[in-house]
């Protein structure tokens, strides 16, 4: 084992036991290297490791912000993954239709158990339909739509109530935009199919709203594959 896997090693073990919890603190540079037997550069790699994991935030300085705060953003590093996977060619887009399938349609059936048939004023549907209020403006241009559109995506995942799903949805649209926005001169009428899209997004919404999980399951598998069907993406 390397010397920085020790630190890693550590700081799992303490996360697992509650010795250290969201907003806490890693022990100093010179504290862990001691503890651990180690060097402290190579404590300082650990650290930077853990940043780029999204595990740790760090400030440098010496005041009560300095140091190595656990923060828990599992987004970032999977987005950073999943874009060098795709820059390998080693996620086929197909493999990415069936998983975006496969993630939305459990989101969208389990959104619509836990919001619908609710108060419209409370269903917790709000920011998916001010993004579709905000896709409607004639100006936007398709990067801007896209934009909205994975806004929306990700804030339908959210409601399903799993983080960690939602975390992977977050990173899985920022990855593959540029994807998507390369597709768009493959389409035969960008207006008309914006004009579809917007449709479909609030059937969807629609189908949530009542309850309807396996129909919100349906339209937005159907919505999933008929855009990548006719952007032409493999």
């Amino acid at each position: 084992m390397k010397n920085y896997e020790l630190v890693l090693h550590r700081v799992e073990a303490d996360l697992a036991a509650g010795r250290l919890r969201l907003g806490g603190r890693l022990p100093g540079e010179r504290s862990l290297a001691e503890q651990l037997g180690i060097s402290r550069p190579s404590v300082r790699e650990a650290v930077r490791v853990l940043e780029a994991m999204g595990i740790v935030r760090t400030a440098t300085g010496s005041g009560p912000e300095a140091g190595a705060v656990i923060v828990a953003e599992p987004a970032a590093p999977l987005t950073a993954l999943l874009r060098l996977h795709l820059a390998t060619d080693h996620l086929p887009m197909g493999d990415i239709v069936q998983t975006r399938v496969l993630l939305e349609s459990w989101t969208a059936r389990e959104a619509a158990r836990q919001v619908g048939g609710s108060d419209p004023a409370s269903g917790g549907l709000e920011t998916a339909e001010e993004l579709l209020e905000r896709m409607d403006a004639p100006e936007l241009s398709p990067e801007e739509f896209h934009l909205l559109d994975a806004e929306f995506h990700v804030a339908l995942s959210a409601l399903a109530g799993n983080v960690l799903i939602a975390a992977v949805m977050s990173s899985l649209r920022t990855a593959i935009h540029g994807y998507v926005l390369a597709a768009v001169p493959n389409l035969a009428d960008w207006d008309a199919t914006a004009v579809g899209l917007r449709a479909e997004h609030r059937s969807i919404v629609g189908a949530i709203r009542s309850g309807e999980g396996d129909q919100a399951a349906a339209l937005i598998t159907a919505h999933i594959e008929g855009f990548y069907r006719a952007a032409q993406l493999r």
